[in-house]
């Protein structure tokens, strides 16, 4: 439990730099409170354990928990909350990187045996950020240079990251979405073979000319992020096996 009399540890800023403290405000240190509670306990967490922990009202925990989770600081598991991506998105955007199992060197290798490009894809509150990327060449590179979101059912990775949800929040997503109900539909119908299989062969619904193979990146058998190859519809649909092959067999190196 956070306690509240208890001076904040400021490590590793020298103590004199708080020489004139900042005002404090009441709901960032509760959304502070919450976010350092789930990720030091380790594992997902219910609403009530948390609201515990901080010291505030269920209904007021909630609210922030919702909207937490909304934009991605927060992950719903089971009505169970853990960390979720945002914190870790805006670590690599300030240089540092999320999802270590899937290394650079890993991209590269899977682009030395396909030609095109390679992406890491995680879903961050409601959208697919890719977070990394190699390429031989640079047709659709400016797809991932620069880390903009993108509404998952409109990727292959957004595909296969949806359908390891869970059938409860894909839905709530789906009802959500912006994309055409002719995406929705599709997706609903492949649904239930894209969760068992964790993959995702040229959906054919990508706005920009472009098409992937995807597929699942798992840490404990949860589907955390995808790895997809990306390049044009004609393209990938003439060497889909090819690369889908390609990322079975690299799969086995990042899955945990």
């Amino acid at each position: 439990m956070v306690d509240k009399d208890k001076p904040r540890l400021r490590f590793p800023f020298p103590e004199e730099a708080f020489s004139s403290e900042r005002p404090r405000h009441r709901t960032v240190d509760r959304i502070t409170d919450i976010l350092e509670f789930v990720a030091r306990r380790g594992t997902p967490q219910a609403l009530t354990e948390i609201s515990r922990a901080i010291g505030a009202p269920l209904s007021s925990t909630q609210s922030l928990v919702n909207g937490l989770t909304a934009a991605g600081y927060l992950e719903e598991r089971n009505k169970l909350f853990g960390m979720g991506l945002t914190p870790y998105l805006l670590s690599t955007l300030a240089g540092n990187r999320p999802v270590e199992q899937v290394t650079h060197q890993m991209l590269e290798d899977v682009v030395a045996e396909t030609g095109y490009i390679a992406v890491l894809a995680v879903l961050v509150g409601d959208n697919v950020y890719y977070l990394d990327y190699a390429a031989s060449n640079p047709d659709f590179a400016y797809l991932a240079q620069n880390r903009l979101e993108r509404p998952p059912l409109e990727t292959s990775a957004g595909w296969v990251i949806l359908a390891g949800l869970g059938d409860e929040q894909v839905w709530t997503m789906l009802s959500a979405s912006a994309s055409s109900k002719e995406t929705v539909d599709k997706f609903q119908s492949d649904y239930p073979k894209l969760r068992a299989s964790g993959e995702c062969i040229a959906p054919g619904v990508a706005l920009n000319g472009a098409d992937g193979v995807a597929v699942a990146v798992r840490n404990q058998g949860n589907v955390v992020a995808s790895v997809s190859v990306i390049a044009a519809m004609d393209d990938i649909a003439r060497d889909a096996d090819k690369i889908i092959e390609v990322l079975r067999r690299h799969q086995v190196k990042w899955n945990r």
